[in-house]
C-alpha cells in the first residue's frame, strides 16, 4: 500500500476545474486489474438485463450495476482513494448513482456520439444539478485506434447545453440509450465548433490508470478498428443532496442507495505509482 496523502488532490482538483477531466499519478496494480478483467468475464457469461450488445451483434457493448451482485466491484467502489477522489471533486459526500463498464471488442467496437453524460441523467433520471464525478478505470491499455474518449477541454465551464438531439424510439426501453446512436447527443456540427475553439484530448493510457470525468465535459469516441479490445470501467459518484427525486429506470442504472459510502480498504486493490 502506498501512501496517497500527500497533497496531491489539491492539484487534481485545480486541473479538474479547468479542464473538467484529470488524470490521478496513482494507478491499480496489475494482479488488482487482472482481478477486475475477471470479473467482467463472468458478468459477461452470466448474462442478464444487465448486459447491453451491440445491435446485430453478440458482442457485448456494455454492463450495469455489476457492484450490486459482484462483490469485487462492490469493494472496488469503496476504495478509499477513490472515495477521497470524488468527495474532493465534488466537494461534497458521495454515494454510487451509476456502475458500468463500456466495452468496445475488438474490430467490432462502435462510437458513441459526441455527448454530455448530464444531458442523459438530467432528461432520463430528472438529476437535478451536475454535482456528480466519473471515475474512470481502464481495464486495457487503451492506445489511438481501440476507440478511446475524444474530450473537448474547458467545455464543461459552458454548462449544461442542453437536451441535445433527441432520436425517435421506445421510451420505455432504457436500452436504447447505450445503442450506437442514443438520444440526447449534441450536434455533431456544434461539437466541432467547440473542439475548434477549446481544441480536443484523446484520453489514452495503460491498464489501472484512474481519471476523473466531469458531467457536461463534452466527449465522443470512435469505432474499434483495432485488434486490441477496449474496456472502459466508470463509477459514477453522485453528491448525496443531488439524488435523482423519482427516478424510474432500473436500479442497476440508477442508484437508490443514496447515503453516503463509507471507505472500506480490501487489500487486493494496491495502489502504485
Amino acid at each position: 500500500m502506498i501512501d496517497t496523502d500527500d497533497g496531491h488532490l489539491a492539484d487534481l482538483i485545480a486541473e479538474y476545474e479547468e479542464n473538467g477531466w484529470c488524470s490521478s499519478p496513482f494507478r491499480f496494480t496489475a494482479p488488482a486489474v487482472n482481478l477486475l478483467r475477471m470479473s467482467l468475464d463472468d458478468v459477461c457469461r452470466r448474462g442478464g438485463p444487465e448486459v447491453v450488445h451491440e445491435r446485430g451483434s453478440t458482442a457485448v457493448r456494455a454492463v450495469h450495476g455489476c457492484h450490486e451482485f459482484d462483490e469485487v466491484y462492490a469493494s472496488l467502489v469503496r476504495h478509499p482513494y477513490l472515495l477521497a477522489l470524488a468527495e474532493a471533486l465534488t466537494g461534497t459526500p458521495v454515494y454510487v448513482y451509476q456502475f458500468k463498464v463500456n466495452l468496445k471488442q475488438a474490430r467490432e467496437g462502435q462510437a458513441w456520439p459526441w455527448h454530455q453524460d448530464f444531458a442523459f441523467w438530467n432528461a432520463e433520471d430528472g438529476l437535478p444539478r451536475p454535482a456528480a464525478v466519473t471515475l474512470a478505470v481502464p481495464l486495457d491499455d487503451v492506445h489511438e485506434s481501440n476507440g478511446p474518449l475524444l474530450l473537448v477541454p474547458g467545455s464543461h465551464r459552458l454548462g449544461y447545453l442542453g437536451p441535445g438531439k433527441v432520436t425517435p424510439g421506445d421510451k420505455s426501453d432504457w436500452r436504447r440509450n447505450f445503442a450506437a446512436d442514443p438520444e440526447h447527443t449534441m450536434d455533431p456540427g456544434r461539437a466541432h465548433e467547440l473542439v475548434g475553439s477549446l481544441g480536443s484530448t484523446r484520453a489514452t493510457g495503460p491498464a489501472g490508470a484512474i481519471q476523473a470525468f466531469h458531467p457536461n465535459i463534452v466527449h465522443s469516441s470512435s469505432d474499434n478498428a483495432s485488434p486490441d479490445r477496449r474496456a472502459l470501467l466508470m463509477v459514477s459518484y453522485n453528491s448525496v443532496d443531488n439524488a435523482p427525486p423519482n427516478p424510474t429506470r432500473p436500479e442497476f442504472l440508477v442508484g437508490r442507495k443514496t447515503d453516503q459510502l463509507k471507505p472500506r480498504w480490501d487489500d487486493r486493490f494496491q495502489l502504485e505509482a
